[in-house]
């Protein structure tokens, strides 16, 4: 039988990690959290990134989520990861490669062994790459002596992924290797429903039949918005990184971009500035939209789909993408991702079922997308900042450049649970925390930007909901934080234009 059909042994992730937690805390439960709560929030001076406002989830935390995605989930995608290398190896035939390779392998089966063996977390080694400084600086000053488990769970699920880049970025031939890109490219080639009903509706350019009056107008526009942002919004249920082992039947479900089903999901928004949001937006002429962006494949694709219509419509004259350096928590957007979903739109033959009118109107799409990039109204971007293990209340302190570039922009939409994990700071804070408060500085700091939030809820951090929606979700529909059912749509007014202040 061909290694290629039969997951070589090292790729084998147990069935359940035993991990060796040594000198850990006490076991907390969710009670232990409210009876502290007269604590918290922190003050700003006494904020960092082992001291989130609210008290951080961390590995040992069996209540959480944190403990199943560190215990079972990584090592599952780290094993998937392995598997993926040997499926490459035995494609290889030039010797010097294939060992550079083995040798990539020997170091993700090092890094399995330190996530199994809860290890401590030690510094990045020094690959070359711009991030390492600040890699290194934050486990110094923050992390010294802190293992998986016990560090905060955004920060050591974060270290895991730039400890895997390593495993590639110190070879000679596999520096830019991306585990996860057959993934992502198969999850994609399997949306076909969607990816047509979406084409289908949006290949000829936006348009409006005969006389129509501003007032109409500006509501066609403002219905049409609201139905995209929820595509978007449900788009991300494409997580690969969560939602591993879901049948082609259950994305399919997930992705139905039919308006019945739209009209029904918005009841599934619990903090839900959907409107207000739209307000604002149809404020917006010629003006720059930014997109921090989340999964790669189907939900870019709609991604692509919404930021095409805000350029026809007039809203933006120009779109900007922020994508990930390196491959990230599995299925994030690199340009290698980016690259690949413009051409595959072009030139692909990835829907073997496809009628002549849909391939037709997905290539309609592909090539006007590619248009736009050659005439810089769409641009990708990929900072180091978003790679790194700071969450975006860090992102005026340690990325002044990238805070100066997002204070030019109209609105900055975050993308998906990681994001809004990293705006939040990933901590305990109460459910019904006002998205201002949550996000900190980059609400507060003079020359913030709009931020809206979309994220369908994968985690257990929830901000902004109205107060007894949680407590009484948490009665009846216990895992409700990490079933993928309920969204957020949040935004935060920011303080733009006003001239941001760096302290030197």
């Amino acid at each position: 039988m061909s290694n290629d059909t039969k997951t070589h042994p090292s790729a084998k992730a147990p069935q359940k990690t035993v991990l060796n937690l040594g000198n850990l805390p006490p076991k907390l439960k969710p009670s232990d959290m409210k009876q502290s709560a007269s604590q918290y929030p922190r003050t700003p001076s006494r904020v960092n990134p082992n001291q989130p406002p609210w008290p951080a989830y961390r590995g040992y935390h069996e209540y959480s989520f944190a403990h199943a995605t560190m215990g079972v989930r990584l090592p599952t995608i780290l094993g998937k990861a392995i598997d993926d290398v040997w499926k490459t190896l035995n494609q290889e035939y030039d010797e010097e490669r294939i060992v550079d390779l083995v040798n990539c392998i020997h170091r993700l089966e090092d890094l399995m062994g330190d996530l199994q063996g809860n290890s401590k977390l030690r510094p990045i080694i020094d690959d070359g790459a711009g991030d390492v400084a600040l890699w290194n600086k934050e486990i110094a000053k923050f992390f010294r002596g802190k293992d998986f488990m016990n560090a905060p769970w955004l920060f050591a699920e974060a270290y895991k992924y730039r400890r895997l880049r390593e495993c590639f970025s110190l070879s000679k031939y596999w520096v830019d290797y991306d585990v996860f890109f057959r993934q992502k490219c198969d999850t994609f080639s399997r949306s076909n429903q969607a990816v047509f009903e979406l084409s289908q509706r949006f290949a000829e350019p936006h348009k409006h039949e005969g006389q129509i009056s501003p007032e109409a107008l500006l509501e066609k526009n403002k219905l049409l918005f609201l139905e995209l942002t929820q595509v978007c919004l449900w788009g991300n249920s494409t997580d690969l990184s969560l939602l591993i082992d879901m049948t082609e039947e259950d994305i399919k479900k997930l992705q139905s971009t039919g308006g019945d089903h739209l009209a029904a999901t918005e009841k599934n928004i619990l903090g839900n500035d959907l409107h207000k949001l739209a307000d604002y937006v149809m404020t917006v002429k010629n003006g720059r939209i930014d997109f921090v962006l989340d999964n790669a494949g189907f939900e870019l694709y709609c991604d692509l789909v919404y930021a095409d219509w805000l350029i026809q419509s007039g809203t933006c004259s120009q779109v900007i993408f922020h994508g990930k350096k390196i491959p990230w928590f599995v299925s994030d957007v690199t340009k290698k991702d980016w690259d690949w979903i413009l051409n595959s739109c072009v030139y692909g033959q990835l829907f073997q079922d496809a009628s002549d009118a849909e391939v037709e109107s997905l290539r309609t799409l592909g090539h006007r997308w590619k248009q736009y990039e050659k005439e810089g109204k769409w641009k990708y971007e990929a900072h180091p900042f978003w790679c790194t293990g700071y969450t975006f209340w860090d992102l005026h302190s340690e990325a002044p450049d990238l805070f100066q570039h997002l204070s030019e922009s109209d609105l900055v939409i975050f993308k998906g649970d990681l994001n809004h994990r990293k705006l939040t700071y990933d901590c305990h804070a109460p459910l019904d925390t006002p998205f201002n408060q949550a996000i900190g500085p980059l609400a507060s700091e003079a020359g913030a930007p709009p931020v809206a939030s979309l994220r369908t809820i994968k985690s257990d951090v929830v901000v902004g909901i109205p107060g007894g929606v949680g407590e009484k979700l948490d009665e009846e529909e216990p895992g409700w934080k990490i079933s993928g059912k309920y969204a957020v749509v949040l935004l935060s007014q920011g303080r733009k234009g006003e001239t941001p202040v760096y302290n030197n």
